[in-house]
């Protein structure tokens, strides 16, 4: 499943192309993904005007005139081509075709000026649903969702009382989409890395017994954003289906410190262990027993 890094690689490489566009015209070719697609779909999103592209958590958002919003999930195997697009001086490299059209082509938008964005998702676990502006927050995927961990909502003040009277492992509390919005399991395991803490740890040892924030809830957001932010750098990971706009794989996978590197040496300077897995939560963990406690 994407995580934050993922889907925000594809929001930046949305945003030249859709930001200010007009939809011309719509194709869907089926009428539902993971769920329905909204009624009238079709006619609703023609002749719309996108004024804003952004993301919460792990779903893609595109401000439409007219208030609403179209929100979009990429599921397990999704993925955006943007196609057509008409020289407008210095474009970025990512707006060139990607691959051919294909059967899980479900949903093109075309745009004025030729462009089209195509979304592309063999298992169909994906979803697009159109929701008022001002019931955003509100919707059921959306509502009770915690801070964006690069935002300035997030510090180690509002974590250690978010986990102050956890008594479940750490790794699942940061799992926990109304603690932390975004977060999942690759980077969650890279980040518990390299703050130092064991993933079975309990939540609550993070904080005091008044909830003020200890040094491991200091370091462990320093880690978070840092990992954050070299993999959105890198275009995400790219283990199974996450392709960039351009059709570019992500390339934070090189740089994992654990995840998925199970007997390798730990790489934390002058720690002579080495990486373990277990499962938690029905999830693979990754991490190293001597330097993570």
């Amino acid at each position: 499943m994407p995580e934050l890094p993922e889907v925000e690689t594809v929001r930046r490489g949305l945003l030249p192309v859709l930001q200010g566009a007009v939809v011309e015209s719509v194709e869907a070719r089926r009428a539902d993904l993971r769920w329905p697609l909204p009624d009238r779909f079709t006619e609703r999103l023609a002749g719309r005007r996108i004024e804003a592209v952004g993301r919460r958590a792990k779903y893609l958002l595109a401000d439409l005139c007219g208030g609403e919003v179209l929100i979009l999930h990429l599921g397990m195997s999704g993925s955006i081509r943007i196609e057509n697009v008409p020289p407008r001086g210095r474009m970025p490299a990512f707006h060139y075709p990607r691959a051919p059209a294909g059967p899980h082509d479900h949903v093109v938008l075309h745009l004025a000026g030729g462009a089209t964005v195509t979304f592309n998702d063999p298992r169909r676990f994906g979803a697009i649903l159109m929701v008022p502006y001002d019931r955003l927050d509100t919707h059921p995927l959306l509502r009770g969702l915690g801070p964006e961990p690069l935002g300035n909502g997030f510090n180690a003040e509002y974590l250690a009382r978010a986990c102050a009277r956890k008594r479940a492992p750490l790794k699942a509390a940061l799992l926990d989409q109304k603690v932390v919005a975004g977060l999942g399991n690759i980077y969650v395991s890279e980040a518990l890395h390299r703050a130092g803490l064991s993933p079975r740890r309990a939540a609550h040892t993070i904080a005091t017994k008044e909830g003020l924030p200890t040094v491991r809830a200091e370091r462990l957001v320093t880690a978070i954003r840092d990992v954050l932010r070299a993999a959105i750098q890198a275009g995400g990971s790219s283990l199974r289906d996450h392709r960039q706009v351009n059709g570019e794989l992500g390339y934070f996978q090189h740089a994992f410190r654990v995840y998925d590197r199970e007997g390798a040496p730990c790489p934390t300077l002058h720690c002579k262990g080495h990486i373990e897995r277990m499962v938690q939560g029905a999830r693979s963990t990754f991490f190293c027993a001597t330097c993570q406690r």
